[in-house]
């Protein structure tokens, strides 16, 4: 028997998954097969949610499209990211989390082909929303397969380790989009996705056992993920189209219908026995205190990432290069800091990196407002992100960390899940809704001096929205005991949004009814 093979007959006794998947050691053969196979997969959407933003100009001017096609090529693919991704995993849990993985990667390589020979504005939204569902099946598959494949005692170890390499994924994102912007050309930007899903599907299929969750049972709530997705695309519909039409019927009626079909998902949500969303859960304090205080922050960053590559080239003129490998100074202080600032946190609590954390972030985006025409850069824009990433440092891994501490362990994976969605939600609002609030017409990046008295506005909208999400942990946040570890963020934390956890045996399915209800995490 071959080594591969010893390790897929091995078991672990007493661990959740015995029963359905091999324990495999972190240092094995089939173990550094399983952590390539995360790796790549998770790398493409994190490549992918970095390198786009870069891109935009070169994309508006070669298909000649105005900033409401920009604004939909990163909303497109966030929509169906963050309207499925709660599906995701729980398609994972019955099916088979190698083979949704797998189909997730097949899916986001096609969806990516389309997108690099697309024809015209109209096809690109298309492929990039396709993109978002391929997304939603490999994004939380990724880690599920760590967390259901490797022994317990290993997981966190594969856990870290995969972030640490995710990180070095984000950080190079912006440079190897800027490189292929500025050589061979945007549409590269999404056909470098081809190789990798090529490697990645047959590791994936050779060395990855198939894991499921076999309690996982009834009816997927695919109303509810059509209306919220619904909901989402026809209020970003109205403030992508208000600027160039005003409240004209195809804006009211877009947006009225958008918050009506909100408010009918939370109806149905709350009626379902397994909803993808239960109402209940908010009814923890903290928990919807902390969700709160997500929706501020990844708003304004979302904001800042779309617009801020968008003004250094349009307005300080610098290339696609340049301007994407501006950003890595957040990047290197997450990867550097990240878990200094989870530990500082366990050890303070969450309160105060959650106020202070979204304070030095707004002081970073008002410093952003100097890049202007010929901004110097370690004059006009390091000192900006440099504060930037170290609020994003102080504020992420304890943001996590009491995520899922305000819930019990059998709810980690649901509450993990709903945070990361919030997070995807708030940024998609954000792109839709900041050109609309700073004034930016259609033609606005068209025209530096328009497009930089936009942004300084929009910088400030960023700003103001962090002052909120501060206010709101300092007077909300009550939480007396310290937040736990979370693997990724001894690493690295997402830029783009929370990091998610699958949860103790990699399910992110919610109880069924029969569960007891939750009890407060908190006196009061």
């Amino acid at each position: 028997m071959s080594e591969s093979e010893r390790e897929r007959a091995t078991t672990v006794p007493g661990a959740p998954d015995a029963d359905t998947g091999p324990g495999i050691r972190m240092g094995t053969a089939t173990g550094r097969f399983v952590l390539l196979t995360a790796v790549l997969g998770s790398g493409m959407a994190m490549l992918d949610s970095t390198v786009v933003n870069v891109a935009l100009p070169h994309i508006g001017a070669d298909l000649g499209a105005d900033l409401a096609v920009l604004q939909w090529t990163v909303n497109a693919y966030m929509l169906t990211l963050a309207g499925l991704i709660l599906l995701g995993g729980s398609l994972g849990d019955r099916f088979g989390r190698r083979r949704v993985f797998v189909v997730g990667v097949v899916w986001f390589a096609l969806a990516s082909l389309l997108c690099g020979i697309a024809p015209n504005a109209g096809v690109l939204i298309a492929a990039r929303a396709l993109q978002g569902v391929g997304g939603a099946l490999l994004t939380p598959g990724s880690l599920a397969l760590l967390q259901s494949v490797f022994r317990p005692d290993d997981r966190a170890a594969a856990v870290g380790a995969w972030s640490g390499l995710g990180g070095v994924a984000s950080a190079i994102g912006p440079f190897v989009g800027g490189w292929l912007v500025d050589g061979p050309g945007w549409r590269w930007v999404f056909l470098i996705n081809l190789p990798v899903a090529a490697v990645c599907v047959p590791v994936a299929l050779r060395h990855v056992p198939e894991t499921r969750d076999p309690t996982a049972r009834g009816r997927f709530d695919a109303t509810g993920a059509a209306l919220g997705a619904l909901a989402l695309a026809l209020v970003t519909y109205a403030l992508i189209a208000a600027p160039d039409r005003g409240a004209s019927p195809w804006v009211i009626g877009p947006a009225v219908a958008g918050v009506l079909l909100g408010a009918l998902f939370v109806y149905v949500e709350g009626r379902l026995a397994e909803p993808m969303l239960p109402p209940g859960i908010f009814a923890i304090r903290t928990f919807s205190a902390v969700n709160a205080v997500t929706v501020c922050v990844y708003a304004a960053f979302s904001g800042f990432f779309f617009l801020s590559v968008l003004q250094l080239q349009i307005v300080a003129g610098w290339s696609a290069l340049a301007a994407g490998t501006a950003l890595l100074p957040t990047t290197v202080l997450m990867l550097l800091l990240s878990s200094r600032a989870g530990r500082f946190g366990q050890a303070i609590g969450p309160r105060l990196p959650l106020t202070a954390g979204p304070l030095l972030c707004a002081a970073g985006m008002l410093l952003m407002t100097r890049a202007g025409a010929g901004a110097v850069y370690w004059r006009d824009v390091l000192p900006a992100l440099v504060v930037l990433g170290l609020g994003m440092t102080l504020l992420v891994a304890p943001l996590t960390a009491t995520v899922l501490a305000s819930v019990d362990v059998g709810r980690a994976g649901l509450a993990s899940g709903i945070n990361n969605a919030a997070a995807r939600a708030a940024g998609l609002v954000a792109v839709a809704a900041l050109p609309l609030l700073a004034g930016m017409g259609p033609e606005a990046y068209r025209d530096p001096g328009a497009f930089g008295s936009a942004f300084r506005r929009a910088m400030a909208w960023c700003a103001g929205s962090l002052v909120v999400g501060a206010a709101l942990a300092w007077t909300t946040i009550r939480e007396p005991r310290r937040g736990g570890r979370h693997p990724e963020c001894d690493f690295h934390c997402g830029v783009t949004a929370p990091p998610l956890d699958p949860g103790e045996n990699g399910s992110r399915r919610s109880p069924g009814p029969e569960a007891p209800p939750e009890p407060p995490a908190e006196p009061g």
